[in-house]
Formats: structure tokens, sequence, C-alpha cells
């Protein structure tokens, strides 16, 4: 017993004195004991090392050792190739730097030196611990709506650095902290990275996406025979559950469409009506609009009026269907344009024209009217002169006043005197008259005379009587027939004597 107490007390004195030697003459000095470092950056290793004499000949570095014991040098691991460097900094310091981190190059890792006195050779203990991790965001519910997002490594980072957040691959905020609580929905993705390695992204997380099922056996099936129904969905973090729902032929909503009221083109300050129509069992309770590019809703009914529409209302529209089953929106949407108003200056001016033309049209006609009848009167002016050298007496233009048996002559024409209006009025000689004078008078007629017929008004005032009581005589027997046609139906014929 004596003898196993004095062994024991012997093996230590000499480990103490080892420890002693080697502390005194030996020794490693690490920077950084601990590293926890990003997967796919690089990483710096220092030490310095001391020894009691001699000049150093061998140093590496390494995390295990061969068959024999003896460590093997990173340089020689085929892991670590083209990955590893090896550099003296200053007298004594040596750095391992490993580029491109990989998860499992997390280990212990040691320097060791030979020198070549007395062929010492040391290794210090206990080394540097790397850790290397990947970013991870994890999603945690929170309130109502809101679910929080961590930025999570397998280690705490070295450096305590600055998380940047992204969303649909934008950055949006910086942070020290690797929570972030902001409102999380489905539809979007989020992913962190660290400052300094921002291409260092961690795997984006999205809610399910790309969901569809499959069946096996595929093809016909008949009854009695067996299926097997497969979901599958593209989701980050994976998708922890799933739930299988049965609904008939002919359930939900389906075809839905829309349709306007009325239809063609659409002006400013115009009014329309979009319906919406589903084929859907049970049927549709409940309709939505939606204008597309806008996220509220504009309003809900299987019918949307827009009244005194602007400019404003153009784009496109579409409706969501909803029973409770399922909801589906309209496989078309409607397309609005607004067309600003239109005054019809076309019509306007097309207008004007006509009146105009109109207006030129019968001034024309007038002119035409009149010329003709000017013509008419100086053919028949024309036609008198020739004649005044027949032994026929011929008048033409002719106005004779009537007098009363009481008037006396005077040299002028009064102005109570009535006019009388002769046209065309042709005098012959009859052969047992010794001056038969005729007169035949037409008058304006209606419409419904022939057209051909032309007329000429001529106002004469009333000669005065001759003085010589023999031409007086000879005119009283002269007898002056007159055959007027007016308008009275019943002809009337005058005499003067």
């Amino acid at each position: 017993m004596a003898l196993r107490t004095a062994g024991s007390v012997l093996v230590v004195f000499l480990w103490s004195v080892a420890v002693v030697l080697g502390q005194n003459g030996w020794s490693v000095t690490y920077t950084k004991k601990s590293i926890c470092t990003l997967k796919g950056s690089t990483v710096k290793l220092t030490c310095s090392y001391i020894y009691p004499s001699g000049r150093v000949t061998t140093n590496l570095w390494f995390y295990k050792k061969d068959a024999k014991g003896n460590p093997v040098s990173l340089l020689d691991n085929p892991d670590y190739k083209d990955r590893v460097t090896y550099r003296s900094e200053r007298k004594n310091g040596h750095t391992l730097s490993i580029r491109a981190l990989r998860e499992s190059d997390s280990a212990n890792y040691k320097f060791r030196f030979i020198t070549d006195g007395n062929k010492g050779k040391y290794t210090g203990d206990p080394g540097v611990t790397l850790s290397v991790t990947g970013l991870q965001v994890k999603v945690t519910p929170a309130a109502e709506g809101q679910k929080t997002l961590t930025c999570s490594t397998t280690c705490t980072l070295t450096d305590n650095p600055t998380y940047i957040w992204y969303k649909n691959g934008h950055k949006v905020k910086e942070d020290t902290s690797s929570l972030d609580s902001d409102s999380f929905s489905d539809a979007d993705s989020y992913s962190c990275a660290v400052k300094g390695h921002e291409d260092l992204h961690s795997p984006a997380v999205y809610g399910p996406r790309n969901t569809s099922v499959s069946v096996s056996p595929s093809g016909e099936i008949v009854e009695g025979s067996s299926v097997t129904l497969t979901c599958s969905s593209d989701a980050n973090p994976p998708v922890q559950s799933y739930t299988w729902m049965y609904r008939k032929n002919g359930d939900g909503s389906k075809n839905t469409s829309v349709s306007v009221s009325p239809s063609g083109g659409i002006v400013e300050g115009s009014s329309v009506t979009l319906t919406c129509s589903s084929d859907a069992n049970p049927p549709v309770d409940k309709y939505t609009w939606y204008k597309k590019n806008v996220t509220s809703p504009k309003a809900s009914g299987q019918s949307y009026s827009i009244t005194n529409i602007i400019s404003e209302d153009r784009g496109e529209y579409y409706c969501e269907a909803e029973n409770t089953i399922a909801s589906n929106n309209s496989t078309t949407t409607l397309m609005i344009i607004v067309a600003g108003k239109q005054t019809s200056v076309v019509t306007a001016a097309v207008g004007i024209i006509v009146v105009v033309l109109v207006l030129i049209l019968c001034f024309s006609g007038l002119m035409w009217f009149r010329k003709k009848a000017s013509k008419s009167t100086s053919d028949t002016r024309d036609k008198a002169d020739d004649g005044q050298g027949d032994s026929i007496p011929v008048y033409d233009n002719v106005s004779i006043m009537a007098m009363s048996p009481t008037d006396k002559p005077t040299d002028k024409p009064t102005d109570k005197q009535d006019d009388i209006h002769y046209a065309s009025i042709h005098f012959s000689r009859s052969k047992n008259q010794e001056v038969p004078l005729y007169s035949t008078v037409q008058l304006p007629q209606t419409q419904k005379q022939e057209e051909d017929v032309q007329y000429s008004a001529v106002k004469f005032n009333r000669p005065l009587l001759p003085p010589n009581p023999q031409q007086h005589k000879h005119l009283r027997r002269t007898h002056l027939f007159s055959t007027a046609q007016s308008t009275n139906p019943e002809p009337r014929n005058t005499e003067q004597n």
C-alpha cells in the first residue's frame, strides 16, 4: 500500500515537472480560441509561439492524425486542397486562412512546430474551435396577423454582426437584432444576410406554392378499385401538414365572367353597369368587384354601376364570385375605355354649309327668274317697236286710267287715282271696224296653271285727254275692249267710251 502511494506521487511529480518545463520554454498562444463564422466565407486562424533554443524547421496546422498518430497537415488533406494557405506574418507568428468554408470544416484546429534543437517538437493546446454555420430564417407565430422572423444560426456569430433583411429579394432594413416582427405574408418571400457578407443570403422562406395533386395509378378509374392521391407543394420551411378536401363535380364557383351594359363606346359623363355571372353549386353568395392594379375592392354585389364616368375610371375590371365552398375570379377582365366629350362640330359645320348652299341656290333662282322676266319684257318691247311701221297699230304696255263722267281733264293726274296693271297686251284691226282695239290682260295665276306662261307687270300713269274735241270725239268712237283673267273664276269685261 505504501509502495503504491509512493509510485503515484512520483508520477504526479514528473508530470508537474514536464508542465513547468513546457510552460517555461515552449508555448503557443492563439488570438481567438473560438470562432463562429458563415458558411462560404473565409476565416483566419492566427497564433504566436516560443521555444527554448534552436531554429524552427517545420510548422503546420492540423485537426486530425494519421493511423500512426502523426498530425496531418491541412496542406496534405485533400478536403482542403486549394482552399488553405500558411503565412508567417511576424517573428514566431503564423496565420492559417481557409476559403469557401463548409459546415464540415467545423473542427478543433491546432498549431504544431519542430525545431532543430534536440529535435524539439511542440503542439499548442487546446487549439482553436472553428464553427461554420449557415443562415436560416425561422418563422414563429406571434400576434394575430403577424409572425416573428428570426435570422437563425447554429452558433453565435463572432463580432456581433449587423443583420440585413430582404423581402422578395429587395433590401428592406438593417438591424443589430436577428428578430423581425413585421407582418408576414404567405405570398411574399423573406431572407436575411450579415452586413459585410451580403452575398451570403439565407434561403428564402415563403408559403406553399405550386401545390398540385397526383393520382396513382393514372388512367381510367373504375368502381371497386383503389387509388392513391399525393399532394405536393413548394414551401420553405417545408409543409408541416396537408389537409384533404372533398368536393363533388359542380361544387364551388366556376366559369365566372363579366359583361357590360350598354355596350359600345363609353364617353365621359355616361354610365355603365357591369354584371358578374358564375356557375356555382351551392349558389354564389358574395360578389366582389376589383380594378386591376388596385388592391382594395371597388364594390360588392352581382352588378356594379359606374355613373358620371370620368377619365380616371378607365382600366380593367374583374369580379370574384364566392360561395361556401370556394371563390373564383372571372376568367376575363373588362376593359373600359373612356373617351372625352365630343361636340358635334362636324355636324354643325355640315348644317351651316347646307344652309348657306340653300340660300345661295334660292338667291340664284331668284336672280334667274328676275333676269328671265326682264328679258321677256325687253323682248316684248322690241316686238312693239318693230311693229310701228305696219298699218295695224300695235301697242304694248299701255295703261289708260279710268275717268268718271263728271271728271274734268286736268293737266296732272291725282294721287287718288288707281293704277291699272296690264301684261302682254296685243292690239289688232278688224276689217269691219275703223280702229278695233283689243287688249287681253292675263294676271299671275296660281301654281296649278302652266309654268310656261310668262308675265310682266307694267305700271303706267293715265295720260291727259286730248284738248282737241275732234280727237276726243274720235276716241269716244273707238271701242277699247279689255279682257282680264284674274283669280276670280268668272271673267269680267270692261268697256270705256
